[in-house]
Order: C-alpha cells, then sequence, then structure tokens
C-alpha cells in the first residue's frame, strides 16, 4: 500500500471519527438538558374538558395500507377511546389493495351503529403514499385538531384527555407523546429496537424540547393543530420521512411543539428482521431526504438561535452516521496495517480514541435513558451492559443496509413507500409464521453481509501476527453485528 494512499485512508477514517464525536457530544448535550428538565415542575395552560364550551373537536386519522393481521386489533382499541362522541371524528383513511378492505368495511359499519362518528375513506390511487392520504382525509376532516396513529399502535382510552389539552396555549401546532412496546421481550431483535427507541424518546425528543431546539412528531401517536399542518404548507409525499419533513416546516415557521415523555402509547415493534430492514430503511433513507430538503432554511432561518440550529443540523443528520460507522468499520482493518507498516505515523493513531470516547458517551447517555424506564439497581446494571454492547453489534451489523438507504436519499434516487409488515404479537406465544405480507426474496445485501462478516474475521485474525489487539473488540462487535443480521435474515422467513 503507498504512502499517499495510506494518506487518503487515513484522512477518510479521521474525518468520520471526528463527526462520531461530534455527534456524540450533541447527545451528551442533550441528556444533560433532559437531566436538567426534569426537575422542573412545568405549568402550561389546559383546556378544562369538565367544560363543555372547552372540549375541543378532533379528528383521529387511521391511516391503513394491507393491514390484515392487526385492523380489528386497531378499530376495537380506537372505538374505546374516551372522548364525547359529539366532538369526535374518525377517518380510516384505507389504501388497502387486498382483502383486508372488505374486513375493515364490515367493522366501521358495526362501529357506526354504536353512535360512533367513523368513515371509511378510499382512494383510487396511492398519490404520495402515507403523505397523501393524510392531506386526503384533512381535506374534509371536521376536527380542530387531527390525532395520528398507525395500525400497530394501542393508545389508552384516556390518551386524547392527556394530550389535547394542552392545545389551549395557541402557539402549541403539535403535542407528540412516548412510545411504548407491547412485545418488547418477543426476541433479541424486538430488545434491541425497543432500546433504541426508548432512547430516542427520552434522550433525544426530551433533550430537544426541553430547550426549545426543533423535534419531530414521529409519524404516529401523536396530534396537530389543523392550522399548524396548513400554515406549514400541508404534507408532502417527496420525502420517506413525510412526518419529520412537516415537523422541521411547521417549527420554521415558530410553531411550538410539546413532547410528553410521561403519556406512553403501547405499538407493536418488527419482529423479523426484513421487516426492521423496511422500516430501517425508510427511516435513514427519510433522514436523508429531509437533510437534503431542509438544511438550507435551518442554517439560514433568523427566527431561530445558533444552538438550535447546532441541533437541527445533527438531527437531520443523525442517520448519516450510519454511513460514517460503516465508514470507520471498513477502513479499520486497512488502518492496523499501515499502523503497523509506516511506524512514524503512529502519532496519527491517537485519533482512535475519539471512537473509544464516543463510546463512552454514548454508553453513559443510554444508561439514564434506559434506568428511566427500566430502573436502576444492580441487576439492571448488569442488563444495560449486556443489552447496550448487543446494541452496538448488531447496530453496526445494519450500517451496510442503513448507508445504502442514507447515500440513496442524499444522491436524490427516488423509491416508494414501503411499509413495515405488521403480525398482530401481543405475547412470548404468539407466531409471526405465514405472514402473507413478508418479503419472499433474501435481500441481496444479505451476500454482502456475509462477506463483511469474513471480513471482519480476517481483522480479528490480523490482530495476532501483527501482534496489535487495539481493534480487537470492535472487529469482534462487527462480526457478531453481521453474523446477526446474515443469519438472521436467512433463517427469518415466513
Amino acid at each position: 500500500m503507498s504512502l499517499t494512499i495510506s494518506y487518503i485512508i487515513i484522512a477518510l477514517y479521521s474525518l468520520a471519527l471526528v463527526l462520531i464525536f461530534l455527534y456524540s457530544l450533541a447527545q451528551l448535550n442533550l441528556l444533560l438538558n433532559y437531566l436538567t428538565n426534569k426537575r422542573k415542575d412545568e405549568v402550561a395552560p389546559k383546556y378544562n374538558l369538565l367544560d363543555p364550551n372547552e372540549i375541543p373537536y378532533v379528528t383521529i386519522q387511521l391511516p391503513l395500507y394491507n393491514e390484515k393481521y392487526v385492523v380489528e386489533r386497531l378499530l376495537d382499541n380506537i372505538s374505546k377511546i374516551e372522548y364525547p362522541k359529539n366532538r369526535l371524528e374518525i377517518q380510516v383513511l384505507d389504501d388497502s389493495t387486498d382483502e383486508s378492505i372488505e374486513t375493515t368495511a364490515i367493522i366501521i359499519d358495526q362501529l357506526k351503529e354504536t353512535g360512533l362518528d367513523i368513515t371509511h375513506i378510499r382512494r383510487e390511487n396511492r398519490v404520495g403514499f402515507k403523505a397523501g392520504a393524510l392531506k386526503e382525509g384533512l381535506e374534509i376532516a371536521k376536527g380542530e385538531y387531527v390525532a395520528i396513529f398507525d395500525a400497530d399502535f394501542l393508545p389508552d382510552p384516556d390518551w386524547l384527555k392527556k394530550t389535547v389539552i394542552y392545545f389551549k396555549d395557541p402557539e402549541i401546532g403539535v403535542v407528540q407523546t412516548r412510545w411504548g412496546h407491547i412485545n418488547r421481550d418477543y426476541s433479541l431483535l424486538t430488545k434491541i429496537q425497543a432500546f433504541a427507541l426508548d432512547a430516542h424518546f427520552t434522550l433525544e425528543q426530551a433533550g430537544r424540547n426541553a430547550k426549545g431546539h426543533f423535534i419531530n412528531f414521529n409519524g404516529t401517536a401523536g396530534i396537530w393543530r389543523k392550522q399548524c399542518i396548513l400554515d406549514a404548507g400541508n404534507w408532502e409525499g417527496d420525502t420517506l420521512t413525510e412526518d419529520l419533513d412537516l415537523s422541521y416546516r411547521a417549527q420554521l415557521k415558530d410553531w411550538k411543539f410539546k413532547y410528553l415523555q410521561d403519556v406512553e402509547t403501547p405499538a407493536e415493534l418488527p419482529v423479523v428482521i426484513s421487516a426492521a430492514r423496511s422500516q430501517q430503511f425508510r427511516w435513514n433513507k427519510g433522514g436523508a431526504e429531509n437533510f437534503q430538503k431542509t438544511v438550507s432554511s435551518v442554517v439560514s432561518a433568523k427566527n431561530i438561535p445558533f444552538k438550535t440550529k447546532f441541533h437541527g443540523v445533527m438531527h437531520l443528520l443523525n442517520s448519516s452516521m450510519f454511513l460514517c460507522v460503516f465508514l470507520v468499520a471498513i477502513l479499520s482493518i486497512p488502518m492496523l496495517y499501515i499502523k503497523n507498516t509506516y511506524g512514524h505515523l503512529g502519532w496519527i493513531f491517537e485519533v482512535t480514541s475519539f471512537f473509544i470516547a464516543s463510546t463512552i458517551i454514548l454508553f453513559i447517555c443510554y444508561w439514564f435513558t434506559y434506568k428511566s424506564i427500566q430502573g436502576s439497581g444492580l441487576d439492571n446494571f448488569v442488563d444495560y451492559v449486556k443489552l447496550f454492547f448487543s446494541f452496538f453489534s448488531v447496530a453496526l451489523g445494519f450500517s451496510l443496509h442503513n448507508s445504502m438507504a442514507v447515500l440513496e436519499g442524499h444522491i436524490g434516487k427516488k423509491s416508494e413507500f414501503v411499509r413495515t409488515p405488521k403480525f398482530n404479537i401481543n405475547n412470548l406465544g404468539d407466531s409471526w409464521k405465514n405472514n402473507k405480507y413478508l418479503a419472499k426474496n433474501i435481500s441481496p445485501n444479505t451476500i454482502i453481509e456475509f462477506m463483511l462478516m469474513l471480513y471482519f474475521l480476517f481483522g480479528m485474525y490480523s490482530a495476532i501476527p501483527l501482534n496489535d489487539f487495539g481493534l480487537f473488540p470492535f472487529h469482534f462487535m462487527l462480526f457478531l453485528g453481521f453474523g446477526y443480521v446474515f443469519y438472521n435474515s436467512l433463517t427469518a422467513k415466513a
């Protein structure tokens, strides 16, 4: 390997590490925001729902697309929402193309007989995908506030009473609640997903909201002020994360978002890796698309302070961190050989401390968010350590898949909105077998992930003849992560 190529590799490796370190510092700042805000008793104006004159009209939107396994559970749950029927409308925005259409229609007819104002709205096409369905429903929505639930969410009966009250403040455009997980302990995959989402909904959402930084409506389990949606330009389907897009457009127009960490909305996590893949791809590509669409507006905005701009840019770059992590992983083995070939470059390898520091920072941040939900104590800490390194390894295993999504988002390659298959998994005994919506073909990435597993096995072996074990733990986690993703991609078939 020539010295010129070595310098190029070192430069790329170092740049990626510095970006990861900046991201971890941003997370640390959010942790400080989160911890200091927990000690505050916030007083906010609220609607008095005991006064009939203060009860606002609410529309609940339920966007559906081929939800055979969960539509009955969803509609049964929503029908139990405790709210005056004369102030509540339910829109079932059904873009389905399968037999679930008939099932949905029958259930809706039965619910109408109970006095619920519920309508079955069908479109002739899926223009704009979920964003298009929400926009079309909004045109005829009766409510001044619009609650949205995806098909796998199960809000408690008093959910509206806990959330809509905060719109008494005329500056509030969105109220977002924390996601819960009805099948958290189903498998290692669901535990890891729950772990990552819990960090987002405690550290990131609460940490940003505490200081007035931009947060995002999470696509579900929240309420919009109808006026806010329209003022921000309405739903647009030009990115795969229409929720993040509209959130930023609304906050750039000075609408305030309120995040309620104490209001949990249970939902079902994907239990099969192909379903998790499709969800991760959509979220990460959509994040990159929104960076391209929105970052210049955030940076140039005159109405927001520098720190909010910084966190906004880091927020929009969240998914791009997978690209940095993948780059560090791939280059780590050449770096090992460069270190042992060019002794005079040894000082450069001090930069690897950035990765160690970043890992320690994230370990600390995630512990605080973990214990806020699972509790503290020695047993929980031991469980946390095991889960953190499992999460870290599997996240590394997803880095190729997610990096490809990010690259597509940044270069502007368009793709269809691929929904995440739902399973109706409520407890450990439920099975996902024979789910008709699961992908039957193995992803082409799976072969590359197998090759990467072998590549990092070679990285582990390289430590022996070079007598340099500094990167051995990193390569071991990469080997396990890509091995996990490869094995489950092969075996988890309906």
